[in-house]
Formats: structure tokens, sequence, C-alpha cells
């Protein structure tokens, strides 16, 4: 059994891998309109730097590192994937072109792609059963204090020293917080707090044993696809979010950047906090309220986003904003703890691996990316004579189509975002239908 003071330091670790890990790709989401004239860039092109080739090889390494967390000391990985995500986000401030920054984010996946497995896996050997999710929570409130970290500091940074020297400051940080992990932590017994003998959990069951695990516990299927649709419209906003500021309501970096950050610090809180611990709460009553509560956030959301897309008044729109985030941010939690729950000790990092590869393709993967190509043909077909790539698609424009070129750009990622939160009705949907196996499919020592 772990001290309180030990776990203390558990989780306060874990928090700042957290808070580095979502800094360092905050950084690059509100920069990307400062970027995009220099380097020259489609809002397609920014679509992949921010989702394809952040999920590349996050999707393919994820599962690998999932499988290797459940052999091997899950700290060392950590520490190292911390260490090799910032070394990229360090590596961004150096690029001259669109590939070298595509090189750049590509290795930021492959680092970020060991951080939910292995942490997943560490808080169900430090926390019982109806803990994990509430631990969960706090160590990913790391998201929105990572978020606001990389907005601030970046829109400030960039605005004074250039967007070069932003990716130089977050990065540095991070990579010290990788070295103190490996130092400060130590790797846990597996399964102890599941009232299972460590030599029941030496072997580790091959990928063929999880598959099945996956066919026979649908609720496991339902959570898992429903949290990939969930990422598809949380990437969306969260990668365009300081674009759409920035243009529909014409703010500078640093203005776009502080809303950014707030909106994104507000929303990610409030949903973490109340879909962890409420669910947590209430499922000591009924354990399907963690599938319930995440249907009811995704589907209500997307009604609360449309309507923030298209308000004129800046502080409304923010107020609208954040709590639209706060409902879709609620699924979150609880979906890492339903799939701990439901899984046995040495197939939980592979199963928070899958979720994750689900989340980053669909989410990272397509969803800025989509949102990148739509907004490109909205605003070609609200231009005038539909020469928008031509004549400001790349981030610069002749001063006489300034005007229509910057009303292009708006409607384009209005229209854009307003289609990708869509799909949280879909992810929504999923989640209740999982709510019916819940119960039923919960992990069970000696089942």
């Amino acid at each position: 059994m772990h001290s309180r003071g030990y776990r203390a330091l558990f989780l306060i670790s874990l928090f700042l891998v957290c808070a580095f890990n979502f800094a360092d790709r905050s950084v690059f989401a509100v920069l990307a309109q400062t970027i995009k004239p220099e380097l020259h860039l489609t809002d397609f092109d920014l679509g992949i730097l921010q989702g394809f080739s952040f999920a590349l090889l996050y999707a393919v390494m994820g599962l690998p590192i999932g499988r290797l967390a459940e052999r091997y000391s899950r700290i060392r990985i950590l520490g190292i994937a911390t260490l090799v995500f910032s070394g990229a986000t360090i590596f961004c401030g150096f690029a001259a072109n669109f590939l070298q920054m595509m090189l750049g984010r590509v290795t930021v996946g492959i680092g970020e792609a060991g951080f939910t497995p292995a942490t997943s896996s560490l808080v169900a050997d430090h926390y019982p059963r109806e803990k994990r999710a509430s631990a969960m929570a706090l160590i990913m409130l790391g998201t929105p204090a990572g978020t606001l970290l990389g907005a601030l500091v970046g829109g400030w940074v960039a605005g004074s020293l250039g967007w070069r020297a932003a990716f130089f400051v977050m990065g540095v940080p991070g990579a010290l917080v990788g070295v103190a992990v490996m130092l400060l932590l130590r790797e846990p017994a597996r399964g102890g707090l599941d009232g299972i003998a460590r030599s029941s959990v030496a072997t580790v069951p091959n990928f063929a044993a999880f598959l099945a695990a996956m066919r026979a516990k649908k609720a496991l299927f339902y959570v898992t696809l429903g949290g990939g649709l969930a990422g598809f419209g949380m990437t969306s906003i969260s990668q365009f979010l300081a674009v759409f500021l920035a243009r529909a309501h014409h703010l500078p970096v640093r203005a776009a950047a502080l809303a950014f950050g707030l909106i994104s610090a507000v929303s990610l809180t409030i949903g973490f906090l109340v879909g962890s611990y409420g669910t947590d709460h209430l499922a000591r009553k009924d354990g399907r309220w963690p599938a319930w509560g995440s249907a009811f956030g995704l589907s209500s959301a997307p009604l609360i986003y449309w309507i923030a897309f298209r308000t004129v008044d800046t502080p409304m729109a923010c107020v609208l904003l954040t709590l639209a985030g706060s409902l879709m941010l609620v699924f979150y939690g609880p979906t890492i703890g339903m799939i701990q729950n439901m899984l046995e000790p040495r197939m939980r990092a592979t199963g928070t691996a899958v979720f994750a590869i689900f989340y980053t393709v669909f989410g990272a993967g397509l969803g800025p990316v989509f949102v990148g190509w739509m907004s490109d043909h909205i605003a070609t077909a609200s231009f005038p004579g539909g020469a928008y790539l031509s004549s400001c698609g790349r981030g610069h424009s002749a001063p006489d189509l300034a005007g229509a070129c910057m009303q292009a750009a708006a409607e384009g990622v209005r229209g854009a975002l307003t289609m990708a939160v869509c799909v949280l009705f879909v992810a929504g949907c999923l989640y209740l239908l999982g709510s019916r196996y819940l119960r039923q499919d919960q992990y069970r020592p000696g089942s």
C-alpha cells in the first residue's frame, strides 16, 4: 500500500507530465494563424499539421507502447515518452517548411503515445476501483493547466520574440519533468488493489485475448468507439478554436490566445471534475452513471456550439463556448475509469492504448484535417469569384482583398466547426448503448 505522501508525489508528477503534454499541443494551436503566412500554408495544411501528422505515429505506436507497458516499467516508459515529445516540441521551433514542421509534429505524437496507456495502468495500481476515475481526473487537470500555459506563454512569447521562441520555451521544462519522473517515482506491483496475488498477474495475455475480451464485453466496445468519435469533435474544436476567435471576432494573436486558453482551461476543469467525481458518486447507486453522464454531455453540447459559433458578441460567445466545452468534456474521465474497471490488470494499458488509437485516429487524425479541408472549401464558396486559395488561402492577400479574405476565412472555419461538432451526438448515442451492458461487463477476479 502506498503512503499518502507518495501518492501525492505520484499525482503531482503525472499532473506535470499531462500539463506539458497538452501545453505542447496547445502552443501550436494558438500559433497556427501566425505560422501560416511564414510557412505559406493553407487551412488544410494546418489541419494536417495539427491532426494527421500528430496522429500518424501516435496511432501506430500507441498499441506497441501499450503492450510494452504490460511487461516493462511504466514509469520508465512515461519518462522517456515525456523526453521525446518535449524534444520534438523544441525541434518544431527550427522548422523552415511544411515537411520539417510535419516531422516535428509526428515525433510529438510518438512521445505522447506513451502517456495515456502507462498513466491509466499506473493509476489502477495506486487507487481502488471506486477512486480511479477521480484520481485520473486530478491528473487530467494537467490538461486545462497545460492548455492555458501553452496558450498564455505561447501567445506572449510569440508576440514578443516570435513563434519559434514559443516552442523552445515550452519544450525545455517538459524535458526536465521527464527526468524527474524517472528519478522520483517507483514501479508499483500490478493488481494488488484488485485483490489479486502477484503471481496471478505475472503472465501477460496476448493481444488475441484482449480482442476476445472486447468482443465479449459490449460495453467496452461501445465506450471505446464512442470515445473515439467524441475525440473527433473535441480535437477539431481545440485545434481550430483560436483560429476561429482570431478570424470571426477579429482578435490579435495575444487576445485570441488568452481567450482560447481561458475557454479551454475552464471547460476542461469543469468537464473533468464533474464527469469524474460526479459519475463516481452517482455510480454508487447505479453503475451505469459513468456512461449515462458521458452520453448526456456529448448529446447536449452540439446545439450550444451551434449558437456560440453564430454569436456576434465576443464575451457571450466565449461564455457559450465554455459551457458547450464543459458538457462535451464530461466523457473523458469516466471513459478511462470504465475501461480500467472492465479489464484485468495486465490488459489495462492495452485497453487504454486501443482507446487512445480510436481517439487519435478519429479525433486528432481526422478531425482537424476535416475542419481544415472543409474550411478552405466553404471559404472558396464564400469568396467573390471562388478564387480564395489563389488570392488569400496561404495567409497572404493584396491590400484591396484583405477584408474579403478575412470574411471568407471566418465563414470557412465557422461552417467547418459547426459540421464537426455534430459527431458528438453520435458519440453520445454509443455511450447510451454501452450503458445497457456496463454493470455485467465489470471485471471480477476469478470470473
